[in-house]
């Protein structure tokens, strides 16, 4: 802060301030705080050191004008508001983009959209251009935000790859058929072989994947596949909860239960422990995410862990590099079967 002529109110420092402090010319400043084009090594070294000792902040809005960018980035996530505070990978996502991006100073705008009317504004606002790019979570197939925000040439990235758009949009994604297959490895090398699974939601990659590598695992171990052990849930712990219902109604001999989240494998272990069934000695539960839920269960889950820091950091190099003017990326991160108490 600078003291007034009047010797009064403090006022912010500015551009000029760190120019005289750094002593450089003042358009010798304004090319390091828009990317150090020509400008030698020392001159930014005394700019940024001088930025530091006077306190200065860039004005977002004024810089906004020159360059035609917003300089933050909206964090958009398809689902009812619920879904977000009730689901910890969400807060755990949102975390770590929030981390990454503050590296580059960039503010990254939380955006619920879980309705067709929120979804219709929301777009509105992205595409008259209030953020960069987009980082999308929870995409399902028929979702219209991803094409609406491709075709508007909004850049964009997503959690998992978005059913349908195959290449046209960049995406980060955990390799969920492998963790899959691991998992249910785990749970036959175990002696298990009525190995039932509560689904994710089939109109979402993750869903899609995990129930795959299911099957492939089934198959090669030379198991039928039974459609009374497969029940679909919703990503939700009351989904697992009334899944884990369904399996014991259809299938009261399965002895293992892959299911395909953290906090759905809760309500699972509530509905085994209802029907009278001992986790792990009657019944072997594995998660997937490796979520605070698994360590909040009893017995603590064994899970499939995704490496949410590095999705997170990924899916902001992606799009910083897509703002940039790179072309679409796709990231498939490899997964760990933790082992834990339930299986």
């Amino acid at each position: 802060m600078t003291m007034n002529a009047a010797g009064g109110r403090r006022r912010p420092p500015t551009i000029h301030d760190v120019a005289r402090e750094a002593g450089v010319s003042r358009g010798t400043v304004s090319r390091v705080l828009n990317g150090g084009h020509y400008v030698s090594p020392a001159a930014q070294e005394a700019v940024n050191a001088a930025i530091r000792r006077t306190g200065y902040v860039v004005n977002r809005h004024a810089r906004s004008l020159i360059t035609g960018r917003s300089d933050s980035v909206g964090f958009l996530l398809t689902e009812p508001q619920e879904r977000f505070f009730e689901d910890p990978n969400f807060n755990v996502l949102l975390r770590g983009c929030t981390q990454a991006l503050a590296a580059h100073d960039i503010p990254l705008l939380l955006m619920l959209a879980g309705t067709e009317d929120e979804r219709r504004r929301i777009t509105r606002y992205i595409t008259a251009g209030h953020v960069d790019g987009v980082l999308l979570v929870s995409s399902h197939s028929g979702d219209p935000v991803a094409e609406q925000l491709r075709g508007a040439g909004v850049p964009l990235v997503a959690c998992g790859k978005p059913i349908g758009l195959g290449s046209k949009v960049s995406y980060v994604a955990a390799d969920d058929r492998d963790g899959a297959r691991d998992m249910v490895r785990h749970l036959l090398s175990l002696g298990r072989r009525r190995v039932g699974t509560v689904t994710g939601p089939l109109d979402t990659p993750g869903g899609v994947e995990r129930l795959a590598g299911y099957r492939e695992v089934l198959a090669e171990a030379g198991l039928e596949f039974d459609e009374k052990l497969v029940v679909s849930g919703d990503y939700s712990r009351a989904g697992g909860e009334a899944g884990a219902e369904r399996l014991l109604a259809q299938a009261p001999d399965l002895d293992a239960v892959f299911v395909a989240s953290d906090l759905m494998a809760q309500g699972v272990l509530a509905a085994l422990q209802r029907a009278g069934r001992r986790v792990p000695q009657d019944v072997a539960v594995g998660g997937f995410d490796d979520s605070p839920a698994a360590l909040a269960s009893s017995p603590e889950l064994t899970t499939i862990r995704q490496p949410w820091d590095r999705i997170s950091a990924e899916m902001v190099r992606v799009l910083l590099a897509q703002i940039g003017g790179e072309d679409p990326a796709a990231v498939i991160l490899p997964t760990e079967l933790v082992k834990r108490e339930s299986a």
